[in-house]
């Protein structure tokens, strides 16, 4: 007999400790450590963990920063390569209700120091190659109360400053540290420094519940189209200074799979890893695959079964045929740092289509809402065409940016989370990115996308690498200009490039604006701090030297 709705008894009450269990990142780890018995995590040439080491060492590590005096809502930042040692701060620090500093070692050492500062970190764990750099700005860390430096087995006494050594101290540590299972999941776990186009680097924030819920999210994306599963053999080839590397070392640590660590990137290193372990699944930005390639194509190994997730910039058409000749099934996504960083991933299904298609953002994870929208925020049409700014809703954004409430009201406005970065929503859900607004190249009234001009260009034989930039023109009020990265040995032949990008005006895939100025051969472009070509700093160089050089734009 079916009962009245009304009169349906409720769940047995239970306490709230036991019956809802917060989202916290202790609960990843907790995960994988059942079914992971026979899983390893390798560093570089070091002897292998189990997971059942990873735990012991999570306790150590918080034993060792409790010694220290750090307590619930103390910073501790982290200055080392990709490691087992990162690995287990990822864990060992917010799960002790601290918040882990991961430090974007590529910044400049102002930057690096106006970071510490402002987190006012209380412990820094320094690997011994930022020795110098930590040397140099100790004086101005008045917050840093020890210093922890790995010395990875290098000879020669700490210095007088420094607490100890990582593995001393570890080894002498309890493992059983008396972790909180109650701790609060909206807490903040960890904080990222990121850089922006002009000023100091910004500091986004992420909670517990946000980051496991990232994780679910990815792992479910990334499950669901059968790119990766419990079999897979994983090395980040993103720095896990840079937004939890992409949250996938989370990932790879909940659902128990071997992990490898490369430490400092070396390519031959990365592709010798790959060959002894037998690693499936990467990710990174467009240069460092590049890298990669290169690397085997010296050796003469193909890359087959090896997964590589690909983001920080568009993925070029002929690249993407490239890795695929070379065994490789990469797929693109799309994400920023303010953003946790994943929105959307691309699926493989799309591969089969052309590179355009396959090259595209992908399509939202789970609990992502995306919208591309005009100057009037209403979204504009879902077509192949149309664009405007992406912006994005989901549980796992930063609520802004530390300590700068105006630019954290921008971020925000009209509830939802700027990206900065102009799209195409097309009918079938998918993402396209187009370019950054401050790329967007404005000439003659029309907008000129630099990415389908890099596009076009990439697509020339002889043509490595390539970034397209405006610079000032008193007619136009922009023009575009290209730098080259001509491949190994070869000559790129100019009139050739110019004439692909005319029939391109007359097929109607970019506007006779699109037409470059001019076009240099460099041997090689400026890289930010995680790896992407930094357009910036080319148009700073090429406005100086004209400057310098009394060169006009007019009339070119």
């Amino acid at each position: 007999m079916t009962k009245n709705m009304d009169t349906i008894d409720l769940l047995p009450s239970a306490p709230v400790a036991t019956a809802c269990q917060p989202l916290t990142i202790g609960s990843l780890l907790n995960a994988s450590l059942t079914g992971s018995t026979r899983r390893q995590i390798v560093y570089r040439d070091q002897p292998p963990i189990s997971y059942r080491d990873l735990q012991e060492r999570v306790g150590r590590l918080a034993s060792l920063l409790r010694d220290r005096g750090i307590e619930p809502g103390d910073t501790v930042a982290m200055l080392d390569w990709d490691s087992d040692r990162y690995l287990a701060c990822y864990f060992a620090v917010p799960m002790m209700g601290a918040v882990l500093q991961t430090v974007n070692i590529r910044l400049s050492p102002s930057q690096i120091r106006y970071t510490l500062q402002q987190s006012r970190a209380r412990v820094l764990i320094v690997h011994h190659d930022f020795l110098p750099l930590v040397e140099a700005m100790r004086d101005e860390l008045p917050d840093v109360r020890h210093y922890v430096l790995i010395m990875e087995g290098t000879p020669g006494d700490l210095p007088n400053w420094a607490c100890g050594s990582y593995e001393d101290l570890l080894s002498s540590s309890c493992p059983d540290f008396p972790f909180d299972g109650s701790l609060d999941e909206n807490s903040v776990a960890t904080t990222f420094y990121t850089t922006g186009t002009t000023g100091l680097p910004k500091g986004v924030c992420f909670t517990h519940r946000q980051l496991v819920l990232h994780s679910l999210s990815v792992a479910a994306a990334l499950g669901a189209d059968g790119q990766i599963d419990y079999r897979d053999v994983y090395m980040p080839l993103t720095p896990m200074f840079h937004v939890h590397a992409w949250g996938m070392p989370y990932i790879a640590t909940m659902l128990g799979l071997t992990q490898v660590y490369p430490g400092r990137y070396e390519p031959s290193l990365i592709v010798d890893l790959y060959k002894r372990h037998g690693v499936t699944f990467s990710h990174c930005v467009p240069t460092v695959l590049r890298m990669v390639m290169d690397a085997a194509d010296s050796q003469g190994l193909a890359l087959d079964n090896w997964k590589i997730l690909i983001g920080g910039s568009a993925l070029p058409p002929d690249m993407l045929e490239a890795a695929q000749a070379a065994g490789l099934r990469v797929a693109a996504g799309y994400g920023m740092s303010e953003t946790g960083p994943v929105v959307s991933l691309m699926r493989t299904s799309a591969l089969s289509d052309s590179g355009h298609t396959a090259a595209r953002s992908g399509y939202p994870v789970p609990l992502v809402t995306v919208s591309v929208v005009d100057d009037t925020m209403q979204p504009v049409p879902r077509d192949d065409r149309s664009h405007g700014e992406l912006v994005v809703r989901s549980p796992w954004l930063t609520p802004g940016y530390v300590g700068d409430a105006n630019a954290s009201e921008q971020l925000w406005r009209g509830g939802w989370l700027h990206t900065q970065d102009v799209a195409t929503l097309h009918e079938d859900g998918s993402l396209q990115i187009r370019d950054r607004i401050k790329d967007v190249i404005k000439s003659g009234g029309e907008w000129v996308c630099s990415q389908t001009l890099e596009g076009l260009i990439c697509a020339d034989v002889d043509v490595a690498q390539v970034a397209v930039v405006g610079i000032p023109h008193p007619q136009w009020q922009e023009r575009p200009v290209a730098l080259i990265v001509p491949q190994k040995g070869a000559t790129p032949d100019l009139a050739r490039i110019m004439r692909t990008l005319d029939v391109a005006v007359e097929r109607g895939e970019i506007s006779r604006y699109a037409r470059l100025d001019r076009i240099e051969i460099v041997d090689e472009l400026p890289l930010t701090s995680v790896g992407k070509i930094d357009k910036k700093a080319i148009r700073a160089s090429l406005l100086e030297r004209d400057s310098t050089n009394g060169v006009s734009n007019a009339g070119r």
